[in-house]
Formats: structure tokens, C-alpha cells, sequence
């Protein structure tokens, strides 16, 4: 069922707000005071917090929008997820790849220990943002001079981590467009390259550097394949406040790390084989609707989501009850127009929140050129 957005996103955009900044402030103090004295306790400590916070964002995708989430792995993976250290390595293909990142991450335990590498605006995102920089996500400003330090560092803090933790990395860079797709597929006939349909073109710099740095304490790489079914919309983060329902396929196959090649440009061409199997996966489920060769593995919704949810409702309705009686803030008309200014901030907040998630456009653009061997390269 679908539902007008400003109506979903002013009482969730409240509820949402409001517990984060409550969770903000409490890892705040947990980081001031906590942290210097046992950084292994401050993330356990933080881990719980982290999910108090994000399973709002699980309850969204699981029982406001329902959207249906698929697993293709073998046994043996499936039984270590959750359990070891993993970089996680997937094409980058719907405005929230991320948040099905979590949601799987979530089944298997470790939602609070997930990290990404991600572009540094993202940390001043009110509420999310910060507590993404809590959980010491690793940001970066498109810069290898300054990204390579920023990486390394980061990675050396998860050396120690006290919880199996899994690391996000989005080797293409950017998410997936029918113009980046034609300047990948230009790209590549330029440096004679496999021609990308699916996919784009990774930049292996950085996973290379990761997995430089990663070799001792991380045993697996999961490389995970996205898929939606042609037939539906790609997920946003509007539709699913608006609550429409999709389908997600995700195929899970995992490497060990000590397999990989040890010299740099090994691991890259590693990487772009990967990649290049992925597009093969993507085409074949395109043409065939067969997605994977994969067990089909089980994994229900949780219902820990509504218990948070219903927590957060209770504590929150109770302190807003509790304060406007104290303030006798309505009684005024100086005080409406403050609870007005207030309602004004959430929807503004969540429509900034809501825009930093999308892409260019959700939907395929018009090719941008007419030239028939351009349009061949987007359609075989």
C-alpha cells in the first residue's frame, strides 16, 4: 500500500530525529569519557547504540515497506556470516544498496560492527551521519593523496576490533546510471577492456589497498551481486517511506583472502574479473530470470525492529507529553509557531537525508547522444 510521503515523514522523520539525537548525545559522552580509557569497551558499548538507531531504519525496510530480500549463498558462507571479519565488496546498483548492506548484516548478527568507505559529506548528515562517524566509518574526499592516509589509518583501527566486523566497499565508486554505464562501455572499448552492461568499471586503487592492509586480520571477502527484477521500480528511500514493496536478489560468494594474488596488480585484475563475472550474472538473470546457482537461503524478518520501535515510541511520547505539560508550550502563540518552526525542521531534515541518498536519477536517463554505435553499446 502506498501512502502520501509528507504524511510518513513528519511522524517517522519526528521519531527518527528525536531518538537519534538521543543516541547522538549518548555516544558523545560515551566517546568523551569511555574511549580513552578502553577503546574495546566504548565499541561494544556503541555497537548496542548504533542499532538502537539504525533498526528503525530495518523495521522501515522490513514492515513499513516490506520489501522481500533474497540470499543466494552456499551453506558454509552462510554459517560464517556474522561470525569473521569480511570485506564486503558489491556493485553499486540502487540508491539503497547500503541499507540492504544492513539489513543482512542485521540477520547475521553484526548491524552495530558494520563499517564503509564512504565520501566524507556523508558524516555531517544530521543523525545518521554522526553516528556513522561514531561507528568509525572511514571517509574520504575523492583525493588519493589525502584518501590513501585517511584508508590506512582506518584500517588500522579495525585491527582491534572486539566484534567480527564486515567492511563495505563499493569498488565502482558511484552508483549505477545509463550515463555512467555509457561512459564505462566507452572507457572500455577505448583501453580494450570487456564491454560492461550491468555494471561499471571498479577502481581497484583503493580495494587494493585494502586488501594490502586487511591480509592479517580479515580471512574472507564476500562478493555480493545486487539485483532488482526489471519488472520493478529500483528501491529508494522515498518509496519506501511511501511504502512501496520491491523484490532484492543478493548472491553472496565468499573468497579467502590468503587466495588472493599477492602482488598489486594481481589483486586489481582480481577485482575486475569479479566484476566482470558479476555482469555476466546480472545479464543472464536479465535475459532468463534465472538469478543464481546459489542455495536459496532463509532469512526471516525479525521482529527485534518492533520492539525498538515500540521502545522508542513509549520513551519519546512520554517526554513529549511530559514537556509540552511543563512548558504549557501550545498555549501560546509564540509557542506554536516554535512547534511549528520544529515540525518545518524534521520534514527539511529528512528531505536532505532522503535527497543524500539518491542518485542522479532513479530511473534511466535519455542517452545523451544519438550516435548509433553509443546505442549499440547500452543495447546488444
Amino acid at each position: 500500500m502506498a501512502f502520501p510521503a509528507t504524511i510518513v515523514i513528519l511522524p517517522l522523520g519526528i521519531l527518527f530525529i528525536l531518538s537519534g539525537l538521543i543516541v547522538n548525545m549518548i555516544q558523545a559522552i560515551f566517546f568523551v569519557l569511555l574511549r580513552p580509557i578502553s577503546k574495546n569497551c566504548y565499541r561494544r558499548v556503541n555497537k548496542l547504540l548504533t542499532e538502537s538507531l539504525w533498526l528503525e531504519l530495518i523495521w522501515l525496510i522490513d514492515w513499513w515497506a516490506g520489501i522481500k530480500i533474497e540470499l543466494h549463498t552456499d551453506s558454509e558462507t552462510f554459517q560464517l556470516m556474522g561470525k569473521e571479519n569480511a570485506l564486503v565488496i558489491c556493485n553499486h546498483r540502487s540508491d539503497i544498496d547500503w541499507l540492504i548492506g544492513w539489513v543482512l548484516a542485521q540477520r547475521c548478527g553484526c548491524l552495530g560492527s558494520t563499517v564503509a568507505i564512504m565520501k566524507k559529506e556523508v558524516k555531517y548528515l544530521p543523525v545518521l551521519g554522526w553516528s556513522m562517524w561514531f561507528a568509525e566509518y572511514i571517509f574520504l574526499e575523492r583525493s588519493w593523496q589525502k584518501d590513501e592516509t585517511s584508508l590506512k589509518s582506518g584500517f588500522e583501527h579495525l585491527e582491534h576490533m572486539p566484534l567480527p566486523f564486515w567492511l563495505a566497499l563499493f569498488v565502482e565508486g558511484t552508483r549505477f546510471t545509463q550515463t555512467k554505464l555509457l561512459q564505462a562501455q566507452e572507457f572500455a572499448a577505448s583501453k580494450g577492456l570487456p564491454t560492461p552492461r550491468n555494471v561499471l568499471i571498479p577502481r581497484t586503487k583503493g580495494f587494493v589497498t585494502a586488501v594490502n592492509n586487511l591480509r592479517t586480520f580479515v580471512p574472507a571477502i564476500y562478493d555480493c551481486t545486487y539485483a532488482v527484477p526489471k519488472s520493478e521500480a529500483s528501491p529508494t528511500l522515498l518509496r519506501i517511506f511511501k511504502g512501496f514493496s520491491c523484490s532484492v536478489k543478493v548472491q553472496i560468494k565468499r573468497q579467502k583472502m590468503v587466495e588472493l594474488p599477492e602482488t598489486d596488480d594481481g589483486i586489481a585484475q582480481w577485482c575486475k574479473d569479479a566484476f566482470v563475472a558479476k555482469d555476466a550474472i546480472l545479464e543472464k538473470y536479465n535475459t532468463t530470470e534465472l538469478f543464481s546457482d546459489q542455495e536459496l537461503q532463509q532469512i526471516r524478518r525479525p521482529k527485534i525492529s518492533i520492539l525498538v520501535m515500540f521502545c522508542w515510541l513509549c520513551l519519546l511520547g512520554f517526554l513529549l507529553y511530559e514537556f509540552f505539560h511543563w512548558t504549557s508550550l501550545l498555549s501560546s502563540w509564540q509557542g506554536i509557531m516554535l512547534t511549528l518552526l520544529f515540525l518545518v525542521l524534521v520534514i527539511v531534515t529528512m528531505e536532505i537525508l532522503i535527497h543524500s541518498s539518491e542518485s542522479e536519477r532513479s530511473k534511466p536517463k535519455l542517452l545523451p547522444t544519438r550516435d548509433p554505435l553509443k546505442q549499440n553499446l547500452l543495447h546488444p
